[in-house]
């Protein structure tokens, strides 16, 4: 890590310190550590192997995808790559940091650069496109609840989603209507030049078709692909889900039985969407008073409340930042290559 990040992170870790003492501020700390004595340690240890899950089977995804052209990618140096990620992106804006990360960590293995960009790619249009369709069930389900519980954050639920889906648009445009992406981006491109140097326009406006027709070019390998891409689906839309129910446990061992599992699990995929907006990293702040307000009505005291908010966050950011500040200093090892007799 660089110095600018390792003072990132200190921020980041300050920050949270401060908005947990924030959040603590109306809580009966004598009630709040009867309810930590009174936690059911089962559920949340139910809880903590679903983040682990989560992350575990994001390195599967990784690993097939890595070994589909054959590389040979150890169990180590697999679950290390997407702990970096967790790392990286909670120091960035926008999680903008864990992609490169990613990248750096792979060609560490001894993966080619262009190599490794395809994997990253191919597993970012798969995370993505489970993402939206996760959230349109979601959206069905717990919108309205939010309307009529909290009709403010329901539009930023909304936009969070619209930016998702307007991902998904530009990569699908990209791979099955290249040329007409190319002009209509020339022509959004046009507006810009005013704006910015002739030198800096050039330069921005050739980086950006070299990365289109380098997806492009990708996106006509991964087509051929589609048994390995609908394996690696079902492996994140899995991994997603056990992200998603790990509030639910939560609540279990605060002791609320009575709670809904489909409800309170789509709630947090809506979470999932209002935490993206937020331009800090780890979009401290707006995800601690996402889950406050939403899972309000679940809780029965502030103490509670609180107590949920505070294991939800360490359990989904924090654990995941950790675990990467251990697997920066673990060694990788290069991988091994074998020949490919048959692609998926």
């Amino acid at each position: 890590m660089s110095r600018r990040n390792k003072v990132v992170l200190a921020v980041m870790i300050l920050a949270g310190i401060i908005i947990f003492g924030f959040s603590l501020r109306n809580v009966n700390l004598n009630q709040m550590a009867r309810d930590v004595v009174h936690l059911n340690m089962w559920w949340l240890l139910v809880a903590l192997g679903c983040i682990v899950l989560y992350l575990g089977l994001e390195a599967v995804a990784t690993k097939m995808l890595i070994q589909s052209n054959g590389d040979r990618l150890s169990w180590r140096d697999a679950i290390r790559i997407p702990l970096i990620e967790q790392l990286f992106n909670g120091i960035t804006p926008f999680s903008s940091g864990g992609q490169p990360a990613q990248l750096v960590a792979l060609m560490q293995n001894g993966i080619e650069g262009g190599r490794a960009s395809s994997v990253l790619l191919m597993k970012f249009v798969v995370f993505q496109s489970m993402v939206v369709i996760n959230f349109i069930f979601s959206l069905l389900i717990g919108f309205q609840y939010l309307e009529e519980k909290i009709r403010f954050l329901s539009w930023f639920v909304l936009f969070g989603f619209l930016i998702h889906l307007a991902v998904i648009i530009g990569l699908l445009m990209i791979m099955y209507w290249h040329n007409f992406t190319k002009r209509l981006i020339s022509a959004i491109f046009i507006p810009i030049k005013h704006f910015v140097s002739k030198e800096r326009y050039t330069t921005w406006k050739v980086t950006l078709n070299e990365k289109v027709d380098s997806f492009y070019q990708e996106s006509v390998r991964m087509k051929s692909q589609w048994r390995l891409l609908a394996k690696v689906a079902l492996v994140t839309f899995l991994q997603l889900l056990f992200y998603y129910l790990i509030p639910y446990f939560i609540l279990l061992a605060l002791g609320k039985s009575d709670v809904n599992i489909v409800m309170v699990t789509c709630l947090h995929v809506l979470i999932f969407m209002v935490i993206s907006l937020f331009p800090i990293p780890g979009g401290a702040g707006g995800a601690e008073y996402g889950f406050s307000v939403i899972f309000a009505q679940f809780v029965g005291n502030n103490s509670k409340l609180v107590l949920a908010m505070v294991i939800w966050r360490i359990l989904t950011y924090y654990f995941g930042m950790f675990a990467g500040m251990v697997a920066t200093v673990v060694k990788p090892h290069k991988v091994n290559r074998v020949k490919v007799v048959k692609n998926e």
